[in-house]
C-alpha cells in the first residue's frame, strides 16, 4: 500500500462558492417577494438596480485592476440583494448606484475581492448611505393606490414601528410578522425572513448559533433593561398579564427593523464572522448587546448594521481567542 502526503485541505466537499451564494439568493426571494408586494413595483425596480449596479461595478473594477472575473460566483448578486433590502422604498436610484459602488469598489474590491473584505459589503454600504443621505435613509414610506404606480409609494409618510411602539397607531404584532408596516424593503415580513433563514439552516448553509445568540441576548437585555423593565415595571409582576407585557414589548423590538433580516443573512457572513462555535456565540452575543445599547441608549432608532460592523472587525481577535491549538504544537521554550 503507496501513502501517498499532500498538503491540505484532506476533506473537500462539493459546495462551491456560486452554489452557496446562489442558496443565499433562493432564501432571499420571500423575504423579496414580500417587500415587492407591500411596496409596489418600484421596490422590484430599486432591486434590480442594486443588483445590476453592483455586479456592473464588479466586472469594470476587476477589468480594470486586470483580474480574473468573479461575477459568474454570485457574490455580487448577493450584495446587491442585500443592499436593496436594507434600503427605504422612497430613496432616489442614483442613491442606490452611490450604494452599490461604496459596495464592491471600496469595501470589496479594493480589499482584495471576495474572501479579503474585513466587513460585510452591503451593510458598510448602508451605514455610508445613512451618514451620506441621512434624510433619505430615514424617510420611511407605505404604499398607497395602485401596486404599478411609481409615485403612490411617497404618498404616505410613516415612522417605523421602532419608534411607535409606545403610541396608539403602532402596528399589532400580527402586521410585524406578516409585514404591513413601514421599513426597509427586505425586513418587514418577518414570516418571510424566517423561511428563508429555515432553507438555508436545512441546506447546511449557516449554523444557528450566531442567529439564536444574536437574537436572544437583545431578547434577554430587552426583557430584564428595556424601557419596560422588571425593575421599573408599573404592573403586577405576579400576574401573568405583567409578565406577557414584558414579553410583547421584548418580541416587538425583534420583530420590529432589521434585527432578524441582520441575524440571519448579514451576521451569517462567512467572511466576515468567526470560525469557531464558540466564536460564533461570542460573535452573536456581542451584536446583541450592541444592538440593545444603540436602540436604548443612543441617538438612533436602529442599530442593527452598526453592531454587526464592530463586531466584523473583532472577528480575527475572537478567533485568536476561541482556535484549538494544533495538534502536536511544541510550545516556545523562552529564556529570561
Amino acid at each position: 500500500m503507496k501513502l501517498q502526503v499532500s498538503h491540505s485541505p484532506h476533506v473537500r466537499d462539493k459546495a462551491t462558492t456560486a452554489s452557496i451564494m446562489r442558496d443565499v439568493i433562493i432564501a432571499l426571494l420571500p423575504a423579496t417577494f414580500a417587500g415587492w408586494y407591500y411596496f409596489g413595483i418600484r421596490a422590484m425596480i430599486i432591486t434590480f438596480v442594486s443588483i445590476a449596479a453592483c455586479v456592473g461595478f464588479e466586472y469594470i473594477c476587476r477589468r480594470v485592476m486586470k483580474r480574473n472575473n468573479t461575477i459568474s460566483d454570485l457574490s455580487a448578486v448577493v450584495t446587491g440583494l442585500l443592499l436593496a433590502m436594507n434600503l427605504p422604498v422612497s430613496i432616489p436610484l442614483y442613491m442606490v448606484i452611490v450604494g452599490a459602488a461604496f459596495a464592491i469598489v471600496v469595501v470589496k474590491q479594493m480589499f482584495g475581492g471576495l474572501g479579503n473584505n474585513f466587513v460585510n459589503p452591503a451593510i458598510a454600504a448602508r451605514i455610508f448611505m445613512v451618514i451620506a443621505y441621512p434624510k433619505a435613509m430615514t424617510s420611511w414610506t407605505i404604499r398607497t393606490g395602485s401596486w404599478l404606480s411609481l409615485r403612490s409609494v411617497a404618498a404616505v409618510s410613516s415612522a417605523t414601528p421602532l419608534t411607535m411602539i409606545h403610541t396608539s397607531d403602532a402596528p399589532s404584532m400580527w402586521d410585524l410578522f406578516i409585514g404591513n408596516k413601514a421599513g426597509c424593503i427586505g425586513e418587514v415580513c418577518i414570516l418571510a425572513l424566517l423561511i428563508g433563514a429555515l432553507y438555508l439552516i436545512l441546506r447546511h448553509v449557516i449554523r444557528p448559533w450566531i442567529p439564536l445568540a444574536f437574537i436572544g441576548t437583545f431578547f434577554v437585555l430587552s426583557f430584564f433593561f428595556g424601557h419596560n423593565n422588571v425593575f421599573n415595571f408599573t404592573g403586577d409582576l405576579a400576574t401573568l398579564t405583567g409578565w406577557s407585557d414584558l414579553f410583547y414589548e421584548s418580541c416587538y423590538m425583534i420583530c420590529s427593523g432589521g434585527l432578524v433580516l441582520g441575524a440571519f443573512f448579514m451576521a451569517t457572513d462567512y467572511v466576515t464572522s468567526p470560525l469557531t462555535t464558540k466564536g460564533k456565540l461570542l460573535f452573536g452575543m456581542g451584536c446583541g448587546i450592541l444592538t440593545f445599547l444603540i436602540r436604548y441608549y443612543g441617538n438612533m432608532a436602529e442599530g442593527v448594521s452598526f453592531s454587526i460592523i464592530l463586531m466584523n472587525i473583532l472577528t480575527p481577535h475572537i478567533d485568536d481567542w476561541t482556535m484549538g491549538k494544533p495538534f502536536g504544537e511544541v510550545k516556545e521554550n523562552v529564556k529570561a
